[in-house]
Order: C-alpha cells, then sequence, then structure tokens
C-alpha cells in the first residue's frame, strides 16, 4: 500500500531501506570530515583538567536547544541559575529533566547496550513519570501553522514494539554502516516509529548522543547537536518527510552529518574558550581568596555560572562562613556578581556564562 500522509504508516519499512546505496562518495565524504570533526573534539575535552565542567555545561545547552525544537522555550540562563534546584518556571524544568533524561541514559550505557528499554527510560525521565508506547490510535502530525497532516505514525501496541525491536536489532547489527549513517538512519527511523504519545523528539536526540557514545566516537555527552539542528529546523523536518514521501534517504544522511560536523567543531571552539575563561579567572581568583586554592572550589566554579553558598558546603567540607567568605572575596575582586533569587543569594560566573551562551 503506498504511504498517505493521514493513514497510519503500519507497513514502515525496516533499516536498512532495500536497493539504496547508503554510502555514496557524497556520504563517504562527509562522515570521514564529521569523523575528524568529532575526534578534535573528544582531543580537546580530554586535556580539559575537569572534564565534568564541560559534561555539565553542554549537557545543559542541549537541554536548553532540543527543547526549543519541541517549543519548550527557556533560556540557558534560567537553565543555570536552576541547575542544582526545584525553582524555574515550567518550561525551565521541562528542560532540565531533558538533561535528567541524558544523564540516565549515559549511565545505562554502563551496565547494557543501547535498547528500546533504554528509549523508554529516556522518555519517562524526560516526562518525570513511567512512559510507554502508545496504544490509543489517532496520533497524526500536523504542520504548526496550517494544521494539515504532513504524517500519521504506525498504530497498535504490539505493532510499535515490533517495529522498535527491528530498530534496535539495526542500530546493532554487524555489517560495514559507518556508526555516524547508521546514527542517521536510527534517528530517521524513531520519528518515524513514534512509540510514544509524546516527547519522541528530545527522546530520539538523546538516543543519538548515546549510539554515539556506544559507537566510541565520543566518551561523554559533550555534543551539543541541537543548536545545530534548530539553527536549520525546516531543513530537519522537511528531509524527515521526504525521506518518507520520497525515499531521500542520501539527503537526509548528508544532513545529519553536516550537522555532527558542525557540532562538534562548534563544541571544540567552546571548549578552547572554557579553558581560556578558566585559566584567567583561576589567577586571579588566587590572589583575590584562599579558598582559591582550593581544587573542588575552583571547579564548582566552572561547573556551573550560578553557584550557591549551601553547594560550596557540601562540595569542599567546609563551614557556611568559610564558603561566604570565600564567594563574597570574588564578588569584591569583580570574578562574580551576587544577586538574589527569593530568599537565595546566587553567585554569578559572568564572564564563564557569556563564554557559554555567546553565539559561535
Amino acid at each position: 500500500m503506498p504511504w498517505s500522509a493521514d493513514v497510519p504508516y503500519n507497513d514502515l519499512p525496516e533499516l536498512p531501506p532495500a536497493g539504496v546505496d547508503l554510502e555514496p562518495k557524497p556520504v563517504l565524504k562527509a562522515t570521514i570530515e564529521a569523523r575528524a570533526a568529532l575526534a578534535t573534539l573528544a582531543q580537546a575535552a580530554r586535556l580539559l583538567p575537569n572534564p565534568h565542567i564541560l559534561i555539565h555545561a553542554i549537557a545543559l545547552l542541549e537541554a536548553q536547544a532540543s527543547s526549543e525544537i519541541e517549543n519548550i522555550v527557556t533560556t540557558a540562563d534560567e537553565l543555570f541559575k536552576y541547575a542544582d534546584s526545584d525553582g524555574g518556571d515550567h518550561a525551565t524544568k521541562e528542560a532540565l529533566r531533558y538533561r535528567m533524561a541524558l544523564f540516565a541514559g549515559v549511565e545505562s550505557l554502563r551496565t547494557r547496550p543501547l535498547t528500546s528499554t533504554t528509549a523508554i527510560k529516556v522518555c519517562s525521565e524526560l516526562h518525570g513519570r513511567e512512559m510507554a508506547v502508545r496504544s490509543v490510535p489517532g496520533t497524526r502530525i500536523a504542520n504548526p501553522t496550517t494544521r494539515e497532516i504532513v504524517y500519521a505514525p504506525p498504530e497498535g501496541a504490539d505493532l510499535i514494539r515490533d517495529k522498535l525491536a527491528a530498530w534496535e536489532q539495526f542500530v546493532h547489527a554487524q555489517d560495514d554502516l559507518d556508526p555516524l549513517v547508521r546514527m542517521a538512519l536510527a534517528h530517521y527511523q524513531f520519528e518515524a516509529i513514534h512509540p510514544f504519545h509524546d516527547g519522541n523528539g528530545r527522546t530520539g536526540r538523546v538516543l543519538n548522543i548515546l549510539m554515539l557514545i556506544e559507537a566510541g566516537l565520543l566518551d561523554a555527552p559533550i555534543l551539543y547537536l541541537s543548536r545545530a539542528i534548530i539553527a536549520r529546523k525546516n531543513d530537519y523536518y522537511r528531509l524527515l518527510r521526504a525521506v518518507t514521501a520520497e525515499g531521500a534517504w542520501i539527503d537526509w544522511t548528508l544532513y545529519m552529518l553536516d550537522v555532527v560536523r558542525e557540532s562538534a567543531t562548534s563544541t571544540t571552539r567552546k571548549i578552547s574558550a572554557i579553558r581560556e575563561c578558566q585559566d584567567g579567572i583561576a589567577e586571579r581568583a588566587r590572589a583575590a581568596t584562599p579558598g582559591a586554592r582550593h581544587a573542588q572550589f575552583l571547579d564548582l566554579l566552572f561547573e556551573q555560572p550560578y553557584c550557591r553558598i549551601g553547594t560550596v558546603v557540601d562540595r569542599c567540607g567546609i563551614s557556611r562562613q568559610t564558603a561566604s567568605a570565600w564567594l563574597h572575596a570574588l564578588v569584591q575582586a569583580g570574578l562574580l556578581h551576587e544577586i538574589k533569587a527569593g530568599r537565595e543569594l546566587l553567585f554569578v560566573n559572568v564572564e564563564l556564562l557569556d563564554v557559554l551562551t555567546r553565539p559561535d
């Protein structure tokens, strides 16, 4: 039966697509470029004295951008402000759950391979409740402007589970397909299956990062992938639909490879800027307070731009009075800004916040 936008795509073919050369010369060239950019990024991250600085920062930026793709709009500033608290508006809390889902997915790879169960776990973390595959019919995806139906995913819980099982087999297939090409194809397939009532796009983008980690192309979730996608959001959705309607696998794969290359290059530049900022502030901080000779304290100032007295107490094992003295000394030196948020005092590393949030 030919595909029709308003008819559930129960005949969605399994991967790999039949009769398609998935790695023609343009794809091979783009794959080499993307791999080189990823290798440069991984090496730059390994040279950071404390890689957790980058992991926490990039995870929050990725959370903000991936959520914005789904019209869950908050700011990076708000995310950093409430990263270790229960504050923030609804959109901020939603985006922070994305970070939790990403970390939960990474943690799951330590004990088991990437599976459909991983996807369910990620989606559950995104929503803050247990999620299951769709069982109610009638899901339709529409153009947000015209409301025209552009896609109807497969229906029936058993069928969706079968599609996910086939997706899982493809993810771990023992063949010569490059892992980056496999990621691009698997991402399309996951979005086409659309297994959950909500959160499929965000879940699928977490799975992209997990696939790269499982393939050994990344050591940690440090690729700010959604920034490049949101910059070309119309292309993202257009090319996804072109695969369904026209079998345009190569255009889609080239797009995803370019997104990976661009994101890796951008993140590498951000690492360089973070290191430069970190070195400059550390030198000035040591002149301002003896606390700056405490490695945990300096690390904490860079794991996120907003710092609380209580966090310093917990991480550094010092009294509240000492923690307050260290932070206020840096305020006096012009290295931190002090602001009040409700009953709390927040100490803002403005230079780092600027590095993290400014466009490349």
